[in-house]
């Protein structure tokens, strides 16, 4: 899943559909390198190449839903003419996923998944990333168009629109504190559901970890097997690696 932080930033986003942009480049050189044998998955947002930091194109104060949606195209295509096999729109407008499909269906892209961030919160577990990406809002929050943390009624209807809406896969961030969300959304829908354990949730793993407060590897296999037990088929982790070295311990996670 790549994420991409450009050199400089403006008020479009313009460095998220550029041909040549870091996410672009990483796509190819991935392709190039692994050829089939990796799955790409692009994150599409402008959070990151916005110098507002926010999701979409503004409109005085606001996010233009609308117009945001057709920049959403743009990266869409170009992320797939780079080599994305998934992409993976995490803005949270309203109709996303249908304009991606249908962008990506008309230029041919047929065969490229939508892994929809169905139920994206408004939470406070974002900060290591937001401090790492940049990517924080320079005014205001996010809460007008995530969700609020209250609302579960509002995850399971919003995956089923992005079913609807022609998503491959939905998923609900963050992980931990929404299991609840992971396995109402589950029972609702016929597609794969992911689960983003996000950057808060494993630093805190980490900072807990190294002052000794607790079993690294056991507390990681736990959370892990908990959020698979509440329904994830997929889960994004920044521990990955640390999983992947350790497979032969994870048999039972089904």
């Amino acid at each position: 899943m790549l994420f991409g932080i450009p050199s400089g930033k403006d008020p479009q986003g313009s460095g998220a559909w550029i041909d040549d942009g870091i996410v672009q480049r990483a796509l190819r050189q991935l392709r190039d390198a692994f050829g089939s044998d990796a799955l790409l998955i692009a994150d599409l947002c402008l959070c990151e190449y916005t110098d507002h930091g926010h999701c979409g194109v503004l409109d005085g104060e606001g996010v233009d839903n609308d117009r945001t949606l057709e920049i959403y195209q743009r990266i869409a295509t170009s992320q797939a003419a780079a080599g994305a096999d998934v992409i993976a729109p995490s803005g949270m407008m309203d109709g996303q996923v249908a304009a991606i499909r249908s962008a990506l269906d008309h230029v041919g892209f047929t065969d490229r998944a939508i892994l929809a961030y169905a139920a994206k919160y408004a939470s406070a577990f974002y900060g290591p990333f937001r401090e790492a990406a940049g990517s924080a809002p320079r005014f205001g929050d996010r809460r007008g168009y995530q969700m609020d943390a209250g609302n579960v009624r509002e995850a399971v209807r919003e995956a089923r629109i992005d079913v609807d809406e022609g998503a491959d896969i939905v998923m609900v961030k963050p992980a931990l504190a929404f299991l609840d969300v992971i396995r109402a959304v589950a029972e609702s829908t016929e597609v794969p559901v992911a689960a983003y354990n996000v950057s808060g949730e494993y630093a805190m793993v980490k900072a807990a970890a190294a002052r000794g407060w607790i079993d690294e590897r056991r507390v990681l296999r736990e959370i892990l097997l908990g959020i698979r037990r509440a329904g994830a088929q997929m889960i994004l982790t920044y521990h990955a690696r640390e999983v992947a070295a350790d497979i032969p311990c994870w048999d039972d996670m089904g």
